[in-house]
């Protein structure tokens, strides 16, 4: 019996997908609810499982299609998958049987490689050598076959060989589709760079009480909550007081109105192979340390799984994102729309700063508010940093709230 494998239902707001990967191809046989096709949409990859056990008969959509829910990927065939691998592994049990026309036709083959080797003298991308060409090619050991000519008819003249010699070969180039993923990271960008004022204010942070604290209860941490403690979660909870004490950076433009927003869904960026997604922590302000340092786990092992929802993505009224982990000493990040600012963490380095008349070696951080300046004035973007400062360098503070 033959049955269709349709698109499943997008997610909302979400009107078409990318076919990214098929995991089987026609002919081959595969179990009910096996992943068979990836579908890729401008946030998430969803896994379209097999609808039954059997063959696939046919692909009608091929990497790269769009596509929309509940279109016709392909046609199944059903039957009992275990069957057909035991017939798999008989038929491969039965020894090759030789080719007469292998042991017939050896003196075609002579032949042909006899060919194939004068097709390599006389250069695979075009014509055959010139005489200067080739003697050119063979007092410096280059293999004219790599050479594109440039003569007539493809001869690859002596100017040619010159030109691959000073080049050291050929310089590949491959032209990619961009990802939907890829593709929408690129919009959103251009998007707030054409919409809102975009400025960037600096400061730096001694995270040496940090890094106390981390060293002296990470070993308890762990084994009173099962996860590790890192600064993430110190910077996602300074952030929540200082929006709480500075409302106009969490808040957002609509047409002519300013949208306040009475809690704080802070977005983390997440690096991954596909490019950068963010997914939201709701009501951060009221997390604690290691709830929020669990979200940040899970959020990370399904963005690598490629198992986030679109729920996971949606929404936000402020963004952390940290270079830091690549290496990144200074940035200017880019606002995530509709947010209004984005806090850009960097790497820690070892600096001699000046601390009561001494001069000390502390663990340093700069950090990087980027704002959109039509709502949010300077004053604003320094005090709100100067409070995340003051929290971070006295953890103590977002303890006893104060």
């Amino acid at each position: 019996m033959s049955t269709e494998i349709k698109v499943p239902a997008l997610p909302e707001s979400v009107s078409d997908a990318t076919i990214a990967t098929w995991h089987k191809k026609e002919g081959d046989s595969i179990r009910r609810d096996e992943n068979l096709v990836d579908l890729e949409t401008d946030k998430v990859v969803l896994e379209v499982p097999a609808p039954v056990s059997g063959i696939i008969k046919s692909i009608k959509y091929q990497q790269g299609d769009t596509v929309k829910a509940d279109d016709v990927l392909g046609i199944m065939e059903q039957q009992e998958v275990e069957e057909e691998a035991k017939a798999e592994t008989s038929d491969a049990a039965e020894p090759p049987q030789a080719d007469q026309s292998d042991t017939d036709n050896s003196a075609d083959s002579k032949n042909d490689d006899q060919d194939e080797d004068q097709d390599k003298q006389s250069g695979s991308k075009g014509g055959a050598p010139s005489p200067s060409a080739r003697k050119l090619a063979a007092d410096n050991d280059v293999d004219t076959s790599a050479v594109s000519g440039s003569g007539r008819g493809g001869r690859i003249t002596k100017p040619d060989v010159q030109q691959f010699m000073q080049s050291a070969g050929e310089r590949p180039e491959e032209r990619v589709k961009m990802s939907r993923l890829r593709n929408r990271i690129a919009e959103r960008m251009k998007e707030a760079q054409n919409t809102a004022a975009i400025l960037t204010s600096f400061n730096e942070v001694d995270l040496q009480a940090v890094s106390d604290m981390r060293s002296r209860y990470k070993d308890l941490f762990a084994e009173t909550h099962d996860v590790r403690l890192g600064f993430m979660s110190f910077f996602v909870r300074a952030c929540c007081v200082a929006l709480q004490r500075h409302p106009i950076v969490n808040a957002s433009v609509e047409g002519d109105e300013i949208v306040y927003h009475g809690y704080q869904d802070i977005g983390v960026a997440v690096s991954i192979e596909r490019g950068l997604v963010v997914p939201v922590l709701r009501n951060a302000h009221l997390l604690s340390l290691a709830e929020i340092e669990k979200q940040i786990r899970n959020y990370a092992k399904k963005a690598h799984d490629g198992s986030l929802a679109m729920e996971d993505l949606q929404g936000g009224t402020f963004t952390v994102t940290n270079g830091g982990v690549f290496g990144s000493l200074l940035s200017t990040p880019l606002l995530n729309p509709p947010q209004s600012a984005i806090l850009g963490m960097h790497t820690i380095k070892q600096r001699p700063v000046v601390i009561d008349g001494e001069i000390t070696v502390r663990p340093m951080m700069y950090i990087a508010l980027s704002y959109d300046h039509r709502i949010i004035d300077g004053k604003d973007a320094v005090q709100f940093l100067v409070t995340v400062k003051e929290l971070l360098e006295d953890p103590a503070r977002l303890l006893l709230d104060i």
